[in-house]
């Protein structure tokens, strides 16, 4: 029986002998970047991907979905490896399309490609018998929380529930036969060096606010008017004042932007449109933030005698990472770039709907360098491919080869010493009352 050193080198192997291919379909989905729930084209790339690997799969859950499964040489537990597909929309970006303004400003481009070397090499090199489970390949959806207005019309035409990929997929039931999860995202912060092991992340949620007023002359009669850009600004200073009340341990962040000001300047504003996201590095820290958020709003609209329409729309849960994983792709991170260009960070304060897979089994979240620039900014590309991919994959492959290989039986210990923050049933009710709109009136 080879160890599993052998099956890394032959798996690895697998990745060399086909770096350029994979480093190739990064650059065909960077030139193609598609926003959240209109990743048609990627889609339809990664399901032809797996079809050449002979990778049964199934495409359309979560409308753009994809989802590709193998089995090895024996029974044992299912680990599942994401790719997201989305890009974002940054209009100044060097690759952004010039019609739709999409641009791969966060680099997941890089993430299916790592997803499609780590397939590859573990369903074509002769590994797959030597492991114990089944390998998942998840191409999942708008991991990216943009274009709101948008996907809330998914939602209300039914084709969606949840406005990210991840939680619409939980909802869907693909991740009811995964027991272990991973995925690895670029890095352009130089201290995290070439591949980083990372802690927790804050969880959020989004709200669109809409304050209603009474329009008026604003030069002739204003005193008949209600301004509600007026009740909008008094509810962001008294957000700004509960700034002090967030403890710094929650690492509470709301950054609220007004969308629309009002109609005319010469006119009382009588319709002034809000959104922003409360985050917090744990459920109980944005449940706070989102109370004392809801206080504010209602605080602006009394103040003026307006109205506020408040929709709280559920976002992403707190991330949280499984060591024992993290030990494993640590192990092989120092073997692969060597320890000391091995980085770690303990919390990040943005958001990802891994947190919401985390809240139901172990998984990781670790991040890999090659990337320049600002994260989700024009500047943010990727300079070393061989890195930002290759490498990825190899570190992705010989983490799966870790967990499944030996009988699974670092799997299978894992498992059994995970307790999930929620049962699928529990984390589906908490998002859904979560969803919450209001009308508050003054009068």
């Amino acid at each position: 029986m080879p160890s599993k050193e052998d099956l890394k080198r032959q798996a690895f192997q697998a990745i060399d002998d086909r770096a350029d291919e994979i480093v190739g379909l990064a650059q065909t989905i960077l030139k193609n970047p598609e926003p959240g729930f209109r990743e048609t084209k990627t889609s339809k790339l990664v399901a032809s991907k797996f079809s050449e690997l002979g990778i049964p799969f199934r495409s359309g859950m979560a409308m753009t979905g994809v989802r590709g499964e193998i089995t090895g040489g024996s029974a044992g537990p299912t680990l599942a490896i994401l790719g997201e597909l989305d890009s974002l929309i940054v209009s100044e970006h060097p690759h952004a399309d010039s019609e739709t303004h999409a641009a791969h400003a966060c680099g997941h481009h890089c993430q299916i490609a790592m997803l499609y070397g780590a397939a590859m090499a573990l369903s074509q090199s002769g590994v797959l018998a030597e492991l114990s489970g089944r390998l998942v390949f998840m191409a999942v959806p708008a991991e990216e929380y943009i274009e709101i207005e948008y996907r809330d019309s998914l939602r209300r035409e039914g084709k969606i529930e949840f406005l990210g990929g991840k939680p619409e997929l939980i909802k869907l039931g693909e991740f009811d036969d995964v027991n272990m999860a991973m995925m690895l995202h670029t890095t352009s912060t130089p201290a995290e060096k070439q591949l980083c092991l990372s802690g927790t992340n804050n969880g959020t949620v989004a709200k669109k606010i809409q304050f209603i007023g009474r329009g008026a002359h604003a030069g002739g009669t204003p005193h008949l008017g209600i301004n509600a850009l007026n009740a909008a600004t008094l509810a962001l200073a008294g957000i700004h004042f509960n700034r002090e009340t967030f403890q710094d341990a929650d690492t509470v962040r709301v950054h609220p932007i007004i969308t629309k000001g009002g109609e005319a300047v010469s006119a009382v504003p009588a319709d002034v449109r809000m959104e922003t996201f409360v985050r917090g590095r744990t459920i109980e820290a944005i449940m706070d933030a989102n109370m004392k958020v809801d206080r504010a709003l209602k605080a602006g609209a009394m103040a003026m005698g307006a109205k506020v329409s408040i929709q709280t729309i559920p976002g992403y849960m707190p991330l949280s990472q499984n060591q024992d994983m993290a030990d494993i792709f640590e192990a092989n991170s120092n073997d692969l770039v060597g320890k000391e260009n091995v980085g770690h960070v303990a919390h990040r304060t943005g958001s990802t709907d891994m947190g919401d897979v985390s809240q139901l089994m172990p998984v990781i979240h670790p991040y890999v360098g090659g990337a320049s620039g600002l994260g989700h900014g024009a500047d943010y590309v990727i300079e070393d491919y061989k890195l930002a991919v290759i490498t990825a994959a190899k570190a992705l492959t010989a983490t799966a080869v870790d967990l499944l290989g030996d009988g699974a039986s670092k799997a299978g210990s894992i498992i059994g010493g995970h307790r999930p923050e929620m049962t699928k049933d529990e984390y589906l009710k908490f998002m859904r009352q979560l969803a919450s709109e209001e009308l508050f009136e003054s009068d």
